[in-house]
């Protein structure tokens, strides 16, 4: 197990945002966090790398409760994907290897370079290596900021909507290199999601968020358009498509 949260809660101006949050995520595994806007998944996704604190309960990440790890310990365990990248006047290459900051010592080691050549050549953007990144897309900055997390080599990936700016084709591409390596080298991802499709597609496991709770927790299998439904308020249809399970919007009440 890479990742354990027990009874998360966290206010925010004394508000409760999450409410007795408990899953586990396993070595090799995809994790969907998924629901409406202002659920509260980017705040339990920055709670898990401790970039927010919790108020309540407990999370075990690596086998190591969360609150006693040294932030340059946490970065080496956990690579974390923001949904807006910082930019300045880095070359791409120069942004992706401050991801290896935490392992460096004195210097950069030619294995830190080696590692970065590789993440570069895989996920197809050796053309951005001298770009500036001040100058870049935003679908380019996400693959920068995907690039950055994952030379960190953490035990998992948290990813807060790693597709929102790419096209068509880089949403397949990334998604499916995020997959490759959470398989080859059997870490774990959690991903906050807005297309249901492509978390069917992707994911092993669901958790669906409702009014700050854990409204779903389950396999494949398990999620069913009532489920949907009853998370977004709105009727959907499921059926399959090349073999893959696709989820279609309804009629609204208001077009009904």
């Amino acid at each position: 197990m890479i990742l354990n949260v027990q009874e998360l809660g966290f206010l925010y101006r004394n508000h409760d945002v999450l409410h007795d949050i408990a899953f586990e995520v396993n070595h090799g595994e995809i994790v969907a966090i998924l629901g409406p806007n202002g659920v509260g998944k980017t705040t339990l996704l920055k709670c898990l790398n401790r970039i927010l604190k919790a108020e309540k309960g407990h999370i075990y990440l690596d086998g190591s409760e969360i609150q006693t790890l040294e932030t340059l310990e946490i970065a080496r365990r956990a690579g974390y994907v923001p949904q807006r990248v910082e930019t300045g006047r880095l070359t791409a290459f120069d942004a992706v290897l401050l991801g290896r900051r935490p392992h460096i010592g004195w210097d950069v080691s030619d294995r830190d370079l080696r590692i970065v050549d590789a993440i570069f050549s895989r996920l197809s953007m050796d053309n951005l290596r001298l770009s500036y990144i001040d100058e870049m897309s935003g679908g380019e900055l996400q693959k920068i900021a995907i690039a950055r997390a994952l030379v960190q080599e953490p035990r998992i990936l948290l990813l807060d909507e790693p597709t929102s700016s790419l096209d068509l084709k880089n949403q397949v591409d990334i998604l499916t290199t995020i997959v490759g390596i959470v398989r080859e080298h059997g870490i774990a991802a959690v991903m906050t999601m807005h297309d249901l499709n492509q978390a069917l597609r992707y994911a092993d496991r669901f958790i669906f968020l409702k009014d700050g709770y854990i409204h779903f927790h389950g396999s494949y299998d398990a999620v069913t358009p009532e489920i949907i439904e009853d998370v977004y308020g709105l009727p959907v249809m499921m059926g399959m498509v090349g073999g893959v399970r696709c989820i279609v919007p309804g009629l609204s009440p208001s077009e009904a």
